[in-house]
């Protein structure tokens, strides 16, 4: 099981990093389309990346664009899921 862990390690850092900068991404995309009335990501393609894995990108991108500050769901949501987020990564490591 331990090797089976280091072997996919990596594959898996590279996964998140990409879904934290897409969700990052999509959240100053998403504030910058809301500024000039063009077509908006959906709130749930955004919950649904952060739930994946990018809710580091998501809670930076909250903070970075004051984007989705006054919905709850991104507000509390978004932090406790980077909380479930960092519980997952020290269980994966301490494994």
């Amino acid at each position: 099981m331990r090797e089976l862990l280091e072997t996919l390690g990596p594959v898996l850092a590279w996964v998140l990093a990409g879904l934290n900068v897409l969700e990052f991404s999509l959240m100053g995309h998403d504030k910058r389309a809301a500024r000039r009335g063009k077509r908006r990501v959906r709130e749930r393609t955004l919950l649904l990346l952060a739930a994946l894995g990018g809710s580091l990108g998501g809670c930076f991108g909250m903070w970075a664009f004051h984007h989705k500050t006054l919905h709850p769901q991104f507000w509390y949501g978004l932090p406790l899921l980077l909380l479930l987020h960092l519980a997952l990564a020290a269980a994966w490591i301490l494994l």
